[in-house]
């Protein structure tokens, strides 16, 4: 039987209408840092995807992807808080899912949700600080290699890792931590306002737990990957956008290397398993 043109065009109205919602997902991988290169986190690397899948009129929540083991306190503080002022702009919800970690900073961006949901396995939490250096004052001496510092203001050399390490300066750095811990406790205890399930002593000491833990403390809501959550909130026809960022059209593989390059790449693999490694990932 032939479609009457009356039929074909209420047929095109019927999907029109019932269109399968459209979430934008943005996934948030790597060390966050301020420095702009691949595979670190920053406000402004994260900010126009968020922007983007914010601005997606017709999506009824926005999804993000968190697996990173921290980094920046600053950084991790303006990418959760332009989460949460574009999630208040368009009035809508933001879901976060957690992969293979939610640690430190990057626990901190994830408190930015309405719902966390993690894998029984994930690694959630280490809500602490920490500043590590290294100390080479008994290398230099059986060297015989004289060091020599000239500073104007008399803090000026603090952690310098070839003089010998001073008790008020350690004094200092303690007070330095104690003040960024204490943003990020307010943080929790505000995003995380009458989930949590412990104490201070339990939640902050930077202690680190498995997904399955989270749950039971508090600091996470549930067991979910992002497609079974997703499809159970908004239905079987659901479409995930993934938000990334354009490639540019020219784009070309690079020839050739250079000792500067080589050297930047390693380092940045070093500290990259040095963040991870912390987690025992």
């Amino acid at each position: 039987m032939t479609e009457t043109p009356t039929g074909t065009k209420r047929n095109w109205l019927s999907r029109l209408i019932h269109r399968p919602p459209v979430i934008p997902v943005v996934r948030l991988q790597g060390v966050i840092a301020a420095e702009q290169r691949p595979g670190r986190l920053n406000i402004a690397t994260v900010e126009p995807l968020l922007a983007k899948a914010f601005t997606i009129r017709s999506a009824p929540a926005v999804a993000i992807v968190i697996n990173s083991p921290g980094g920046s306190p600053v950084q991790s503080r303006l990418i959760s808080k332009r989460i949460r002022d574009l999630a208040s702009e368009h009035n809508k919800p933001v879901l976060v899912f957690v992969e293979d970690a939610a640690a430190s900073g990057g626990y901190f961006i994830a408190v930015a949700g309405d719902e966390i949901f993690v894998d029984p396995s994930s690694i959630v939490g280490s809500v602490g600080v920490i500043m590590a250096t290294f100390g080479f004052v008994g290398a230099i001496d059986k060297l015989g290699i004289e060091r020599r510092v000239h500073t104007a203001g008399r803090n000026k050399s603090t952690l310098d890792p070839f003089l010998p390490e001073k008790a008020e300066d350690v004094e200092r750095i303690k007070h330095f931590e104690l003040d960024i811990h204490q943003v990020f406790i307010d943080h929790v205890k505000a995003g995380r306002r009458g989930r949590l399930k412990a104490d201070d002593d339990t939640l902050f000491t930077g202690e680190w737990w498995t997904g399955l833990r989270g749950v039971e403390l508090g600091l996470v809501d549930a067991i979910g990957d992002l497609h079974t959550v997703l499809r159970q909130r908004f239905g079987p026809e659901v479409v995930l956008k993934p938000i990334a960022p354009k490639r540019p059209f020219f784009a070309l593989p690079r020839l050739g290397f250079s000792a500067q390059g080589m050297v930047e790449e390693v380092t940045t693999s070093f500290e990259d398993r040095a963040w991870w490694a912390r987690i025992g990932l």
